[in-house]
């Protein structure tokens, strides 16, 4: 298949893929209203007598550590051997990596026993699972240049032999085993002051990638998420406002907007 990056928002409308977030429960309402905007259908489903049956009818499997506790870690486990066994796309959103000894070890456990197909998070996140702690405080990202982000960007996708996508300012995309990476350039810096913004990536992603699994199917869908950001800024310059119309611009949002606005590079390394 090859697509244009804008192509990939019709596709996925026309799937209506459904997306199975583990997530934390500090975003649960404000994922499950960006997919639902942007066309997909989500369900957020933990309990593991549950999981052999919600997994197997997912399109995709999204796991995000945010909020951990003693029945989701063992669930969360479960359901990447279920998604892997069954070949569907399962990305990690390793929130907090770094800040604890938990979150980095089980990001790293998730992405050692399964079949992950990216990895998504911002530059101190990823920079702790290549081993340099103590450069992420709570969720925020760490202080990088770009030039130092893509190094990590390579680095990781070397390390954990998958696709690992870095959202900040720029956000890059690289697969080391493909010998390419991808700058997406939309966004804004709205998205900071808003909960929960780069888990929705994180869940658009896992959308996009229902059509097909690329590196240029994690571009497309975060340039498409920075393209909203951007949309609805222009409209609603605060933070409250803001978080609304990314709901619309994610509903709005079409191939006219996206020949138009979509700002990607495509690097070969």
């Amino acid at each position: 298949m090859s697509l244009n990056y804008y192509e990939y928002l019709k596709k996925v409308r026309e799937i209506n893929p459904l997306v199975q977030s583990i997530t934390n429960y500090v975003v649960m309402n404000s994922t499950a209203n960006a997919l639902l905007a942007l066309g997909a259908s989500p369900v957020m489903a933990h309990a593991k007598d549950e999981l052999d049956e919600m997994v197997a009818i997912a399109s995709s499997l999204v796991i995000n550590i945010g909020t951990l506790d003693e029945y989701w870690i063992p669930s969360m486990k479960k359901a990447v051997k279920i998604a892997t066994e069954l070949d569907k796309p399962i990305i990690i959103d390793p929130v907090g990596a770094g800040a604890t000894k938990l979150r980095t070890n089980l990001a790293l456990e998730l992405l050692d026993m399964g079949n992950i197909t990216t990895l998504r998070g911002n530059f101190g996140e990823i920079t702790a699972l290549l081993g340099e702690h103590g450069k992420t405080r709570g969720v925020d990202s760490a202080e990088c240049d770009s030039k130092e982000a893509l190094e990590t960007c390579l680095n990781a996708s070397k390390e954990f032999n998958t696709t690992v996508a870095i959202t900040g300012k720029i956000d890059y995309v690289a697969n080391k085993a493909n010998n390419e990476y991808f700058a997406v350039k939309n966004g804004h810096e709205m998205l900071g002051r808003i909960t929960g913004t780069g888990c929705a990536s994180t869940c658009v992603i896992g959308a996009f990638l229902t059509v097909e699994r690329t590196p240029k199917a994690v571009a497309s869908a975060l340039s498409t998420y920075g393209l909203c950001a951007e949309k609805a800024y222009s409209e609603a310059p605060y933070p409250g406002s803001f978080n609304v119309k990314m709901y619309d611009w994610l509903y709005l949002t079409n191939e006219d907007v996206l020949k138009t606005g979509m700002k990607i590079e495509h690097h070969k390394i």
